[in-house]
Parts: C-alpha cells; structure tokens; sequence
C-alpha cells in the first residue's frame, strides 16, 4: 500500500515537471522535502489571495480599473530552498525592514517576494507603503511643474522602479485600494509611455521631451532598464495587448537579432556596464515563466556569456578583465553584481555543460555569497554544486573583439587578455591593441584602474602603440571596428594577429597598424607593425603598478620583465601615472616594435 503511494507521488511529481519541463534544472537540485513542499504546498502558510479583475485600457496616460487586479507576472519561486542560508539572510533582511530599519538599497520587490513566499500580509504592507512613496513623490513634482525622480539620468532607473511598483500591484492587489491602484496604473502607464515617446513625453499638461537615448539600441544598459519596466507592466496590467504587442513586434525582435550577431557573448560596452546584463537576463527569466516564450536561449548569447565571464576572471578569481568604464569602482574586483548576472546565466540556459562552468565559478570565486543587503533575494537562485571549469584555456568572444587566455585553471596561471573588435559603444575605451597580463598579480594593466573615476578612456591609459602628431595623441574613432584571427595552441598557447588600423578612422596618420601577439611558456612576445605618414610618432606604451627598474633595453618590475627585442636603438623611460603606477615608454620605432614580457 505504502509502495503504491510512493508510486503515485512520484507520478504527479514527473507529470508535474512534463507539464513545465523548464523547472527540471532547479528540480533537481532540491532536497526531497522541499521537492514535496513544491508540489502540495506548506498547508499551514496562508498564500495570497488574488481576485478576478476586468482592464480598460484608454489612451497612453490612463488605466481604468472596475476591479482589483489579478496577479500576472507569474513569478516561479519553486527554486528557492528555504532550509538555506540564502533564503534566512533574505528573511532577516527583509524582516528588519519590516521593524522600521530599512537598508539601504531596500525596494519594495524585496518585501513583495517576501508575501509571495510566506503569506504573510504585513510583508505587502511595507511594499504598497514604499511604493505609494514612490507615487505620491512623482505626483507632488508633476503638480509643481517637474519631472518626477523616475525621469531622471534619461530614465536610467525606470526599470527598477516601475517593476517594484509591477510586482507589488501584481503581488499584493487584494491589499491594495481601487483608487490606489487607479493611481499608481496611470504614474506607470504614463511614465512608460514617456520613454518611448521620448519627444512627444509629458508630465501632467507640461511638455517634457527628452533625448531618447538607447531606445533603439538593445546593446545599451539603458535599454535594459527601459525593457524592465516595461515588460512587468505589461504582464502586471493583465497581459493587456498593448504593451504585449509593443514588445513582441518592436522590441524583442531586434533585441534577439542583435544578440543573435555578438557570438561568445558579453557586452560591447566593456567589463563595467556590461554587468547591466544581470537585468537583461532576470528578464528572460520574467518572461519566460509568465509567458513561455524563451529568449534566453533564443540565441547563444546568454550561454555564451556564462563562458565568457569564467574566461574574463583571472585566476586568484577575485579580479576581471578591465575592458571600458570601470565607474562603479575603478579597481576589477569581483562584486555582487557578476555573482548576480551568473546566477541569473545559470538559471536560465538550457545547455548542461555551460550550468557546471557556472557552478564552478560560483562556487570558487571570492564572492561566495552577496555581500550587500539590496542583493540578497538575488542569492536565492541555485548555484548548484561543484561543477567544472571550461575545457578551453583560450577563449574568443569574436562578437566584442575580446580573447582570453590562461596555463591553467589554477591560481598560479599566467593570464592574458586582448582586445581588436567593435568600438561602438560610450562606455568603451580607446584599447583597441591593449592587452593585460596577469600572474598571481598585475603585471601590465590599464592605469585607468588606478584613476579616481575609472573612466579614463584615452589611448594613454592603455597598454597599445600610442601615434602622436603635431604634439597631439592620434585618437581612435567610435563606430569602427578592428579584427584578429587567432590560432590556438596547446597549454593556453596562442597567436593573435590583429588589423587595428581601422580603429582611427578615415583620413587617419596612420596608414596600417597591426599587432601580433605570441602567448606560449608563460611568456608574451608583442610584435608591432605600422606604417606612418610624415611627422607621426609611435610609441610602445606598458602600463605597470610600480615604479620599474630600467637597464638598456630592460625594463624589470617585481612580477615583470620587459625586453625590447627590436629596433636596437630602442629607449626606454618611465612616466610617473601618480599613485606609485607608472608607464613605459619605449621609443624609437619608426615601422615597429617586438617586446617580450616574462616575470622575471
């Protein structure tokens, strides 16, 4: 009798997961308790109630609701392991806000989700309190005749904003007044409506165009916030036509005809901005459990990526490759954010192999678990366990013109990275050329990883041939693109043979540059070619964390040495880049430069 039983649980359980075969990854992974928890439930939490609605959608600035609204957005939590430390951080967080200490970061998602998992209906009381703050603040600015903080940096955080405001109305309607609603409909409809109508935007009866920046480009952290709020919307508001049609027939097509182009995944705006992608893939995430509709694997982008990151950590796996703006924090160090974007990977690519290179990485890097509150919830997504790293050492992300490689997967590999692809994006930087080097420590890396800004973008900062003329540095040009063919070795070995003429336009001084890079025995050779027109100048620059001991045609830190093997009459110099960095400056070369750097 007991054996039957068992029997017909075990049926339910598989029809279960054939009916929404995308959860067997997360499945897997759980204790049987929690597996059993998933399918019947905990009958002593109360879940939250959630009423039949009717929509009328009219015109671009109003919603008019006749009834509270029906959860949509479908948000599938049937991952999270609530025996887990993840999941007691994230409560406490949570908790605390709920006694009147509110962290910094804290959203109103947090508290919503929070409800979604206990049913308990104080947890929606804190999210409809942040989010009326929200609303009435904006309604108070547009009665005085400005934008509302939702408008602000061109609407850079729309998507973070209006998703709290979609996954409490979605969450917590039964808790939440008509009128309420009614209110906080027509701020979101409107407020959408903006971004995309950016030079038709307005804000009560007061115009308020605005520049429209990215709306058109799906490579662009902007677009991904604008994306955000607008797909919660559209499945808060019932999965009403408009903002559905919206989406399916103008955004994500060439969202995923874009990303279908940048094989080997990654970001164009470099390693600093392209951490938005976290958003992008919590979306497909939203998406596809509300919808059903895949576009995380619509393409290998976001496969792709799983394996560029692995690829893009050094080996002590607490830095990354620097490629572009490094605002959040100059120096490339591992953060929540990556932690967020692989887990996010993880949890939505379909390929096996590429979930165990994730659980590797997540389970060995320096960030074990998020460090900061506002991230918590996002530490609920299964790492999973042991897993493995990549097979390959050498890595070619031929879509952002960015190559890696390393001797091994162990801490004491010598790594290198190297860039000639597209520069096309703001957030990009003139390296085109550049490399880093990397073996226990820094051993050549831009010095905008020491600048106060971290967006130091000049070929100056960079480890390439810098061109002078007239006393000028010769930049290189957004909107062009250089290239490399790269043939691999064994032991990470590698030769990288790259046209970077391109990179400084039409018209330029310089009439062909090209560079070749040789990685093999822990050792990288630098061959420089280029051809110059009269009165330009070339300069082999080498960017280096302390100030190097220079002897002839040497130049020798103490995890470096440098030698310039041609020409013969070379001279060397070191610049001070303040901090204690310094740059090497090797001149002399007319048609060339070959440099070779080993530790020394």
């Amino acid at each position: 009798m007991f054996g039957g039983v068992l029997l017909l649980l075990a049926a339910l359980a598989s029809a279960a997961i054939l009916r929404d075969p995308r959860r067997f990854g997360f499945w897997r992974e759980m204790p049987l308790a929690q597996r059993m928890v998933s399918l019947w439930g905990e009958p002593e939490v109360r879940r939250p109630v959630r009423k039949a609605r009717r929509t009328v959608v009219a015109g671009p600035t109003a919603q008019r609701l006749s009834q509270p609204m029906l959860a949509r957005i479908d948000l599938d939590l049937i991952y999270v392991d609530r025996n887990s430390t993840a999941y007691t951080r994230f409560k406490s967080w949570v908790d605390s806000a709920l006694a009147g200490s509110i962290g910094y970061g804290f959203e109103a998602t947090d508290a919503a989700m929070m409800y979604q998992l206990t049913g308990s209906g104080p947890y929606c009381d804190l999210a409809v309190r942040l989010v009326e703050q929200q609303v009435s603040a904006a309604e108070a600015a547009i009665a005085a005749g400005r934008n509302p903080e939702v408008a602000g940096d061109s609407y850079l955080e729309v998507g973070p904003m209006i998703s709290d405001l979609a996954q409490t109305l979605d969450s917590c309607a039964s808790r939440i007044p008509l009128q309420q609603q009614q209110r906080w409909s027509a701020y979101a409809e409107q407020t959408i409506w903006n971004v995309w109508n950016y030079a038709n935007a307005r804000w009560g009866n007061r115009a308020a165009p605005w520049t429209g920046w990215s709306v058109d480009n799906p490579g662009n952290n902007y677009h991904y916030s604008f994306l955000t709020a607008t797909a919660y919307w559209a499945l808060t508001n019932g999965r009403h036509p408009t903002w559905i049609n919206f989406l399916n027939s103008q955004k994500w097509p060439p969202l995923a005809d874009y990303y279908a182009h940048l094989p080997g995944g990654g970001s164009r705006e470099g390693t600093g901005y392209g951490t938005a992608q976290m958003r992008l893939f919590t979306l497909y995430r939203i998406w596809r459990d509300a919808t059903g509709v895949d576009y995380g694997n619509a393409n290998s982008h976001l496969t792709d990526t799983i394996s560029y990151w692995t690829h893009a950590t050094v080996p002590t796996l607490d830095r990354f490759a620097p490629f572009g703006d490094q605002s959040r924090n100059s120096i490339p160090e591992l953060y929540d954010y990556h932690r967020r974007l692989m887990l996010e990977a993880r949890a939505v690519t379909n390929k096996p192999e590429a979930r165990a290179i994730a659980s590797w990485w997540l389970n060995n890097i320096s960030v074990r678990q998020m460090t900061s509150g506002f991230n918590f919830r996002h530490d609920l997504l299964p790492a999973g366990t042991g897993g493995t790293p990549p097979a390959n050492l050498t890595y070619s992300a031929t879509g952002t013109g960015h190559l890696f490689s390393r001797t091994g997967w162990d801490r004491e590999a010598m790594w290198v990275a190297f860039t000639a692809g597209p520069y096309v994006e703001s957030h990009a930087h003139q390296d085109q050329g550049a490399f880093t080097l990397f073996s226990r420590d820094w051993m050549a890396v831009t010095s905008n990883i020491w600048s106060s800004s971290g967006i130091e973008q000049d070929t100056t900062m960079h480890n390439l041939v810098r061109f002078e003329r007239s006393g000028s540095v010769v930049p290189q040009r957004e909107g062009t693109t250089s290239s490399m063919v790269v043939t691999r070795g064994t032991a990470g070995a590698f030769v990288a043979d790259a046209n970077l003429t391109p990179a400084y336009g039409s018209g330029s001084p310089i009439t062909s540059w090209r560079r070749r890079l040789d990685f093999s025995n822990r050792a990288l050779t630098v061959t420089d070619t280029f051809q110059l027109t009269t009165g330009t100048t070339a300069i082999h620059q080498t960017h280096v964390p302390t100030l190097p001991t220079i002897s002839g045609l040497t130049a020798t830190t103490a995890r470096m040495r440098m030698r310039v093997l041609s020409p013969a009459g070379a001279t060397l110099s070191a610049v001070s880049m303040g901090g204690g960095h310094y740059r090497i400056e090797v001149r002399g070369g007319t048609t060339g430069y070959t440099v070779q750097y080993s530790e020394p």
